[in-house]
């Protein structure tokens, strides 16, 4: 029984590590068994998997979001590439004024502000008492460079708690800088 107790794991570990196109293929050479009773890091390594393709699936429609914006200003960027290969929790889109066009839902989620009160808004509405000032003209500095830059700011919920944010700002073109997208996540 131990010994089929490791087999079921290791299986368990491999097939969570797949594809969903990996497992399509490797599906039918699987045997069928009987409803088994999984030991509980089954579950663990199911939830593990699970909850990355949440994170992709909500990757794929910030993506399918932008591309519409991408399509409406004729940017210059591959929107697909920077978003599956960065890691963030919220995304904010400004124009060059810094007014804000849109959000996604993470942003709603990390800062507790919903889309509808964040657009139109410039983003300094997140900032508070610990904001640096000093980081805050470094951000405006570094977007008059129209280059991508990172910086690290405090930053404040809608219920005030502080919080540090690491932005990723990207300048967006068409025949010229048009918008900012903001990559955001909580660190430190």
């Amino acid at each position: 029984m131990k010994n089929e107790l490791s087999k079921m794991m290791c299986l368990d570990l491999y097939l969570s590590s797949l594809s969903k196109k990996e497992y399509k293929n490797i599906e039918p050479h699987l045997e069928k068994t009987e409803e088994l009773n999984m030991p509980l890091v089954s579950w663990d390594i199911f939830a593990q998997s699970y909850l990355k393709e949440i994170k992709e699936g909500k990757k794929k429609g910030d993506v399918k979001k932008l591309a519409h914006f991408a399509g409406k200003y004729n940017w210059r960027i591959n929107i697909a590439k920077i978003l599956m290969e960065q890691d963030y929790e919220a995304l904010v889109l400004t124009d060059v004024s810094q007014k804000i066009i849109w959000v996604n839902k993470g942003f709603s989620e990390m800062t507790g502000y919903s889309a509808n009160f964040a657009v139109n808004r410039s983003p300094s509405f997140l900032s508070g008492p610990e904001t640096s000032a000093e980081g805050r003209k470094r951000i405006a500095e570094k977007l008059s460079t129209g280059k991508p830059f990172k910086e690290v700011i405090v930053n404040y919920k809608k219920n005030q708690d502080k919080y540090n944010c690491e932005l990723n700002i990207i300048p967006l073109y068409g025949s010229e800088i048009m918008h900012y997208l903001a990559l955001e996540r909580q660190v430190g």
